[in-house]
Parts: structure tokens; C-alpha cells; sequence
């Protein structure tokens, strides 16, 4: 059995392009498994000291938002990509308390790309993401380049 080739190579980002990366309901449960496992400080564990504290409510960890962040991107079109990983993330912004109960939407938006002068068969893509709530809010935002193979180098008809 052969696998399907991927869709998405170098050549197919475009600077100034937008891309849509869906959207996600955030639940009490999923809040609370993330924090006992990665985070576990008391106002992403309880809904009461959520509300105490400057969040508002049971608020999902930066981290956990990272997390759903990176799974919407996997599921929009990453592993549907020539992806090789990335070397880093340049920014990343948690500007508003992600709660329960929240339906975050993506977006990416395609700043910049180049081919790697030692690796030609790789390029860099740098790409600004964002994350809203339901009132239209900026919650998160990230910047990193990821690294993509060329169509040729991953053997994608052009």
C-alpha cells in the first residue's frame, strides 16, 4: 500500500495569505485533565478559584492553549504538509483568559518564506497565528517559522 502523497509543500504558501484554522469548544473537563497533568495551579483546577482570581473563571492554562492552538493547526492542514518541524517560536501572546465553555476559531496568516541557502530543498515559512473567542476577542497570538520541503524534495507532482 502506497501512501498518499501531501498536499501541502513550500510552494504552496503564499505570503499575505490567510488561512482558516476552524474552531474549538473548550470544556471544564479538558481544562482540568490538562492542568492536574502539566499545570497544576489552583484557577485552571476550580471553577471557584477561578473566579477569585484575575481570570474570571476556570481559565485554561497558556500552555493548554498552546496545546489546542497546535492541534487546530495539525487538523487544518500540518499533517497534510511536507512539515519537517520548526526551529523555534519567536513570540507567542496569551492576551485574554481562555475559559469554559469558550469556542475559539484560527487563523494563520502567511509574513514571509525563503528557501534555506544550505538546504534547498527545505524553505522556511513564517507564519503570525491568532485565536479568537466567541465575542470576536483576541486571545493568543504566535509567531514562528516552520520548515517545508519543496513538491520536488517530497516527490509532489507540481
Amino acid at each position: 500500500m502506497t501512501a498518499k502523497p501531501k498536499s501541502w509543500a513550500y510552494e504552496d504558501f503564499v505570503e499575505g495569505a490567510s488561512l482558516d484554522l476552524g474552531s474549538k469548544v473548550v470544556s471544564a473537563a479538558e481544562i482540568v485533565e490538562f492542568a492536574g497533568e502539566f499545570d497544576p495551579q489552583s484557577m485552571h483546577l476550580d471553577e471557584e478559584a477561578g473566579k477569585a482570581s484575575i481570570l474570571g473563571g476556570l481559565a485554561a492554562s497558556g500552555w493548554h492553549t498552546c496545546a489546542m492552538f497546535m492541534r487546530m493547526l495539525c487538523d487544518a492542514f500540518l499533517l497534510d504538509s511536507t512539515c519537517q518541524g520548526a526551529p523555534g517560536v519567536d513570540q507567542v501572546k496569551w492576551k485574554k483568559p481562555v475559559l469554559a465553555g469558550d469556542q475559539l476559531t484560527g487563523t494563520l496568516v502567511v509574513v514571509a518564506k525563503r528557501l534555506s541557502k544550505s538546504k534547498p530543498q527545505l524553505g522556511f515559512v513564517t507564519m503570525r497565528s491568532e485565536l479568537f473567542n466567541q465575542r470576536g476577542e483576541s486571545v493568543f497570538e504566535l509567531e514562528n517559522s516552520v520548515m517545508f520541503l519543496t513538491r520536488d524534495a517530497a516527490g509532489i507532482p507540481a
